[in-house]
């Protein structure tokens, strides 16, 4: 997909996930990795309206050359992709659940929920969660990075991370396909936020028949 489509499709992910509630206000942002660098959404921009043509264009050093002013998680985003090279978009939100989950309490550092449905097992896996630094805090990169290289040597990559009080980061090949974490993610946090008492997870033959089925990484 060449640049001009991939600038239609960051504001297309972004207007979806705007108004379907997976997005409010200016909160979150997208980017997308280029041969020759980035596009990211503007800082206080909303998903709900962002313009093709006003995406800051980052090149390959992560120096602004076009658009409006990159948003401060530009850091971030660029530690993910290095730390993961076959990621091609990245997407943070504060949505509602997942935030709530952190302020009740997660599952584990490792796992913030447990793994209670097959979809989510499938196309999340383990989402490890990130300890509270002010937004835009250069550190949190660094610890991203890390939590992915760790989970990459015990042989079950990531493709999200939770960040305590703000919200998931996510990536995958694609907006769509990275958006399509972000939502299961979500929904899942809903899932056990609702159930009162809360569900056993699957076990480990359970998962075990996901990894053979579908090659699950969990």
């Amino acid at each position: 997909m060449g640049e001009a489509a991939l600038r239609d499709e960051v504001c297309r992910v972004g207007c979806s996930l705007f108004e379907r509630g997976y997005v409010h206000a200016s909160a979150g942002n997208i980017s997308v990795r280029l041969d020759d660098g980035y596009l990211i959404t503007p800082t206080d921009a909303s998903l709900g309206n962002l313009d093709p043509a006003r995406l800051a264009r980052i090149d390959a050093q992560g120096q602004q050359i076009g658009g409006d002013r990159a948003s401060k998680t530009l850091v971030l985003h660029r530690h993910i992709y290095g730390a993961d090279t076959a990621a091609r978009c990245v997407i943070h939100t504060h949505a509602t659940h997942l935030v709530a989950l952190t302020l009740q309490g997660v599952w584990s550092v490792d796992d913030i929920v447990p793994p209670i449905t097959p979809y989510f097992v499938m196309k999340v896996g383990h989402v490890p969660l990130i300890p509270y630094h002010r937004p835009g805090d250069a550190q949190v990169g660094e610890l991203v990075a890390q939590r992915i290289a760790a989970m990459a040597a015990r042989g079950t990559p990531i493709r999200a991370v939770m960040l305590d009080r703000l919200g998931p980061n996510v990536w995958h090949g694609s907006p769509a396909e990275a958006s399509a974490v972000l939502e299961e993610l979500e929904e899942t946090a809903k899932l056990w936020l609702l159930c009162t008492p809360k569900p056993a997870p699957l076990d480990a033959a359970q998962i075990e028949a996901l990894r053979q089925q579908f090659g699950a990484a969990w």
